[in-house]
């Protein structure tokens, strides 16, 4: 295909919530630039766009991808994101790689959730926004009150550039506000449309809006307010050359209106795409650093004239091939290029550049500064990575995903499954970095962690239907501790005599509770040789594998210290085995004297929730034993931090969702032990001797 320079790139990400209609457009932006023959529908699974067997059965987007049109010379990098809140993560990277916002709104729902959260993405970046409200051929569609809630819930300014013709059923086109020139489409996705004048029953709505239209243009420069005022309003040519920047300045959000599945109102926004987005250049530089001194800053800015820096967004793995989607910072790259892999310190040989059109490859014979590429056979380069020029190195920062919130321990069904089980998670960690996968050492179970529980069910889902793997799930074991109060004295000796040579080993102990978080000390206080050198350390190895499960609820004993003061031994009998049996014995005896204790972990959560659900969620933690540490207001949510213990956040994720319509999101990491009250502690004693989990002591 055609190469294209970087005033004739635009990068546009789609954003939303689940269900907006962001694929659809995707498939219509295409079917009306000519890139694909036919206008491809979610429903039948033939969109360009959501190519992965789990997305076409579910109808629901699950990792970002890339397709391209050319539209007016200019070539259109479509970025289709996923909205279902499992996935959203995952448009902070196609985010990162667009030079422009295009958040799709459903028509009769509005702003929600997702919305307000992509838009919360899109500021960080300092993306200016396009809105495209869909389906306004649906019933009860009502654009006023999107309007209202961009503003108050995206902090946006949404400025219509259209107006409807017709509403629900009777929906056959728009008026361009800017213009003012109708636009009549046929109803049948074919995309045809005829221009006319502006129908009178909307020349008093469009005059309006255009009013407001040019009033906030006008507000963006003082050159342009001092002609406001002298002439009452600004020219066409006035208007039309102070747009741009005036998006790019988010003075305004210009707001569309269409249906992606009529194609009605889509080549309208391509040209508002390609006359009023912002190419890549005018974004100004990224922010690198130096591979060899982080504090050393290295900007990079969107022009050919400097040495080749590309970003690596995103990787795709299809089965056979895995795919690097890169964002070409500056300079041009070309095929069989060795580049440097600023992070890692690597090198890679780039061997054919494609443009990306979903699953499907194109080969190309150079990109140029701004252009989106799919890289393959890289050898160690992964997401997040940058590549650059040899003999100019640098780093760009990669973008931070969220901690995964829930997590289920993970069970092969077979041993088959077993073999092919730790391979195929990690290749859907590559794609995905807010997937965890890990051992507990604690509990010996495989954890997998994740956004929330529909995440983790589709990536179950995945693992089969895409690498032949089955697993079950279940709540992952809560890795509780022992310790004990008060300290004990015990004398305990092994002693084994069956013909030939015995076992002997023979120790005292004292045993004494340390602060919670000292682990464990063993102090050898033996003197004038009553147990040799070389038996001693036998006796702390009995100890330390004996206090692996404990004589409370069979979890490990912690936060205590042994001394070794006296013993005896044989000088036939005694070797290292019986002197570590005999430690064995000293700590069981101990345990039956001192007062055992049940430790639960307790995490750090940070709970974000609108304003007025604040209340709910700190009295919803109290209840699960939660200690709140404090509240801080962020725009219009509340974050709230409290300590709460992990054994009463397993369901968290899906409460929290309830309690706030999905609304509310939340992190915890690990933060310290703490001892279990009573009612905790007879619960976990008794589900541990259900299970067998307690050993009998004379077993320890």
């Amino acid at each position: 295909m055609n190469v294209f320079a970087t005033p004739h790139l635009r990068n546009v990400a789609l954003v939303g919530h689940g269900h907006a209609g962001k694929t659809s457009l995707v498939a219509a932006l295409l079917y009306t630039t000519g890139a694909t023959p036919r206008l491809g529908k979610v429903a039948d699974g033939t969109t360009i766009t959501d190519f992965d067997e789990v997305a076409i059965a579910h109808q629901l987007s699950t990792h970002s991808s890339v397709a391209h049109g050319v539209w007016r010379n200019h070539k259109l990098n479509l970025l289709d994101t996923p909205g279902a809140t499992a996935f959203l993560p995952d448009s902070r990277l196609a985010l990162r790689a667009a030079e422009t916002a295009l958040i799709v709104l459903d028509a009769h729902n509005g702003v929600e959730i997702g919305t307000e959260t992509v838009c919360q993405y899109a500021a960080e970046f300092n993306l200016p926004c396009f809105v495209f409200i869909n389906k306004l051929d649906k019933e009860q569609t009502d654009i006023d009150t999107s309007l209202q809630a961009l503003a108050e819930q995206c902090d946006l300014r949404p400025t219509l550039f259209q107006l409807p013709i017709g509403t629900e059923k009777q929906f056959r086109g728009v008026v361009d506000v800017v213009h003012q020139r109708a636009f009549l489409y046929q109803t049948d996705g074919s995309g045809a449309f005829v221009e006319a004048d502006v129908p009178a029953t909307l020349r008093d709505a469009v005059a309006k809006a255009r009013e407001v239209l040019i009033e906030r243009v006008a507000e963006t420069n003082d050159q342009l307010l001092e002609a406001f005022f002298e002439q009452g309003t600004l020219t066409d040519e006035q208007l039309l050359a102070a747009l741009p920047a005036a998006i790019q300045a988010q003075a305004l959000t210009p707001v569309f209106l269409g249906s992606a599945t009529l194609n009605i109102g889509v080549a309208q926004l391509l040209d508002a795409l390609v006359d009023l987005a912002p190419d890549p250049a005018h974004v100004g530089g990224w922010l690198g650093t130096s591979p060899l001194d982080a504090d050393l800053v290295s900007p990079r800015h969107v022009t050919d004239d400097e040495p080749f820096a590309g970003y690596v967004f995103k990787t795709l793995d299809e089965q056979f091939n895995r795919i690097s989607l890169c964002k070409v910072v500056s300079g041009v790259v070309r095929p069989d290029t060795l580049v440097a892999n600023g992070g890692r310190g690597t090198l890679e040989k780039l061997a054919a550049l494609h443009a990306p059109q979903g699953r499907q490859l194109d080969k190309i014979a150079e990109a140029h500064a701004g252009d989106i590429i799919a890289l393959t056979k890289l050898k160690d380069t992964h997401t997040g990575d940058t590549l650059c020029d040899k003999t100019a190195p640098v780093r760009f920062a990669p973008v931070s995903l969220p901690e995964p919130a829930i997590a289920f321990a993970i069970e092969p069904k077979s041993r088959a499954d077993e073999d092919r089980l730790s391979g195929a998670i990690l290749r859907l960690i590559e794609q995905d970095g807010t997937l965890r996968y890990a051992r507990d050492h604690q509990t010996k179970e495989f954890i997998l962690s994740g956004v929330n529980q529909q995440h983790i069910e589709l990536t179950v889902e995945r693992l089969k239907v895409r690498y032949g793997v089955e697993v079950a799930l279940h709540a992952p074991k809560v890795p509780y501790l022992e310790t004990f109060k008060g300290r004990a004295e015990v004398h305990a000796r092994h002693k084994k005599q069956t013909g030939g040579r015995g076992q002997f080993g023979d120790c005292k102990c004292v045993f004494e509770a340390l602060p919670h978080g000292a682990g464990f000390k063993f102090v050898d206080k033996i003197v004038g040789g009553v147990i040799p050198q070389q038996f001693r350390p036998a006796v702390e190895k009995g100890i330390v594998e004996a206090a692996e499960h404990g004589a409370l609820a069979g979890y490990p004993v912690v936060d205590f210290q042994v001394e070794l003061v006296d013993g005896s031994y044989h000088t036939v009998d005694s070797d290292e085995l019986s002197f570590k049996l005999a430690g064995r014995k000293a700590f069981r005896a101990a345990m039956e004297k001192v007062k055992l204790v049940l430790l639960e972990p307790i995490m750090h959560a940070v709970v974000s929730v609108p304003n007025e659900m604040a209340g709910d969620a700190m009295s919803d933690l109290s209840t699960r034993r939660g200690r709140i540490l404090g509240i801080t207001a962020k725009g219009n949510k509340q974050v709230i931090e409290a300590h709460v213990p992990l054994g009463e956040m397993l369901s968290y994720a899906t409460a929290l969702n309830s309690l706030t319509s999905g609304r509310g999101s939340y992190t915890m990491r690990f933060a310290h032990y703490d001892e279990a009250p009573s009612q905790v502690v007879q619960r976990v004693v008794a589900e541990a001797q259900a299970s067998g989990r307690v050993k009998a002591l004379e077993e320890v």
